[in-house]
């Protein structure tokens, strides 16, 4: 039997909690069905004998308590909700039980912003990590020593896992599931929960929004003529001048400020807009393509699918609705 052990933090999502619970509970009956014995010992792991979830909606009875666990296979650390400093600091008293199990061989994995426990525990330094776009910018200034991987969707780092955001989490559970038993049972379990079991990306999902939190006023007013101006061409050179800096210290600074290079950020904002256009106009992709400022089709959409997941075409077709003639 694999030990599985879904932890109750206090301020976590009731469906992380619940999901992960289901989908190994419904593994083991599709392994019964085949003939083969029930694989998953499952449990619900917190530190008090009831939480309330969803500001009090939910209750939740873990089925055990952290210290009547002495060992596990894996833990898996549900989404956070709420102020994730907070959320993290009302949780550390599962940071000694969760190191303890790691040192004794167990798994862990984090689901979405899970990542924020999981980062505090030091599991995560030096390592990747997955988590949700929306919380790429925070995470970072938390937890400097993580690299966060773009529109990853699924990260393993020798025995430590993690997820990106919301629904995202599933194809984790999936990867887990396929690992502990096999394909066709993992399969089966996507096609239950009609999850696309061989997602790698949520680059599509993801709205780029620009670090300006950082109060270095030079940087900040670059990147505002970069996102007022993202059609037009505009150099480095060109950036470091206006805001009175030598090209490298301007460099140097833009990363270290924003986290990504000053040649990123361009590409980001320009994607993002051109995203934003084949959302909501008629345009064709060479249009757009010229809106934002690439005049090479080569470039541009090597460039999309890079940060996207997705070709401009396939993007525009899934995003764009088209309005019935009336």
């Amino acid at each position: 039997m694999k030990s599985v052990s879904i932890l109750v933090p206090e301020s976590s999502v009731m469906e992380a909690v619940a999901d992960p619970r289901y989908m190994f509970t419904v593994a083991n009956k599709f392994l019964v069905a085949a003939g083969r014995k029930p694989l998953f010992d499952v449990r619900l792991v917190g530190m008090y004998k009831e939480i309330k979830l969803g500001g009090g909606v939910f209750s939740v009875f873990p089925d055990a308590m952290c210290d009547e666990v002495e060992a596990t296979d894996l833990i898996i650390i549900p989404a956070l909700f709420g102020d994730m400093k907070e959320s993290v600091a009302s949780n550390v008293g599962l940071i000694p039980w969760i190191l303890k199990q790691h040192a004794q061989g167990a798994e862990v994995a984090s689901l979405c912003v899970g990542a924020f426990l999981l980062a505090a525990t030091g599991l995560l330094e030096g390592k990747k990590c997955s988590t949700h776009w929306a919380y790429y910018n925070e995470f970072r200034g938390s937890f400097p020593e993580v690299e966060v991987v773009d529109g990853g969707v699924i990260t393993e780092d020798n025995g430590i896992y993690s997820s990106g955001g919301a629904n995202s989490y599933w194809n984790l559970l999936l990867y887990l599931l396929e690992k502990y038993t096999d394909r066709d049972t993992a399969i089966l379990a996507a096609k239950y929960f009609a999850i696309d079991i061989d997602r790698d990306s949520q680059g599509a999902f993801t709205i780029f929004n620009g670090q300006k939190d950082h109060g270095d006023l030079e940087i900040m007013k670059a990147q505002e003529f970069i996102e007022q101006h993202y059609g037009e061409k505009i150099t480095v050179d060109q950036l470091a001048r206006m805001v009175a800096l030598s090209r490298r210290s301007f460099e140097r600074r833009f990363k270290q400020m924003t986290g990504n290079t000053v040649i990123a950020y361009f590409q980001r904002v320009k994607i993002e807009a051109a995203k934003r256009s084949f959302e909501s106009s008629g345009k064709n992709i060479s249009e757009v393509m010229f809106d934002v400022g690439y005049t090479d089709s080569k470039a541009f959409r090597s460039v999309f699918k890079k940060i996207t997941g997705l070709t401009p075409n396939a993007y525009r077709n899934k995003y764009h609705k088209v309005l019935p003639a009336i």
